[in-house]
């Protein structure tokens, strides 16, 4: 909502800047052609053409719309899993969304599944640590650990997700294919 917002505002801002020196040529009854090139006049007459306004950007805002730099950055992690079992899934994997990119195996469907995250607004909890004092099952799942941090949807991630109990195990799960599927 925000974004629309503020490029509306800025596509406006711009038409105007277009429109405001032709009104103002029209008004004093000038023409393009009959505009006073030398005299005292010749300074009182704007030039026609847009507005030399420059628009500054609007971080936060239009980050992400157009597919430029902004939304490149938007999620790029770093993870890194260690004891997993699984061949290739142990390494340091670099993912980045909006284009897909990075050494990640699994890139697209890691960055599908943190859109459909983001998308239910499961997104909140996705990186977040299970609270202290919550109650987990005690079922060890393995030496398998990750660590996760970078960016992602433009806010900064540093977490750890392990195996070591039911909650733990819960959190890996929820975020396969990022991390590999140890089920």
């Amino acid at each position: 909502m925000l974004r629309r917002l503020a490029l509306t505002a800025v596509v406006s801002l711009a038409a105007l800047s277009a429109a405001v020196p032709a009104a103002t040529a029209t008004a004093s009854g000038a023409t393009p052609s009959a505009r006073p090139t030398s005299g005292p006049m010749s300074a009182a007459v704007p030039a026609l053409g847009p507005l030399p306004v420059p628009i500054p950007p609007l971080p936060g805002f239009l980050d992400g719309v157009g597919g430029g730099p902004a939304q490149d950055a938007r999620t790029r992690l770093s993870v890194i899993v260690t004891d997993s079992g699984v061949a290739g899934g142990d390494g340091t994997f670099e993912l980045t969304c909006g284009p897909t990119g990075g050494s990640h195996p699994k890139r697209q469907a890691a960055c599908d599944r943190l859109a459909e995250a983001g998308a239910a607004r499961a997104g909140q909890e996705l990186f977040r640590p299970t609270p202290a004092g919550t109650m987990c099952t005690q079922i060890y799942g393995g030496d398998a650990s990750a660590r996760i941090k970078g960016t992602w949807e433009g806010r900064p991630v540093d977490t750890t997700v392990t195996r070591s109990d039911g909650c733990e195990i819960a959190r890996w799960n929820n975020l396969v294919p990022l991390l590999p599927d140890l089920r």
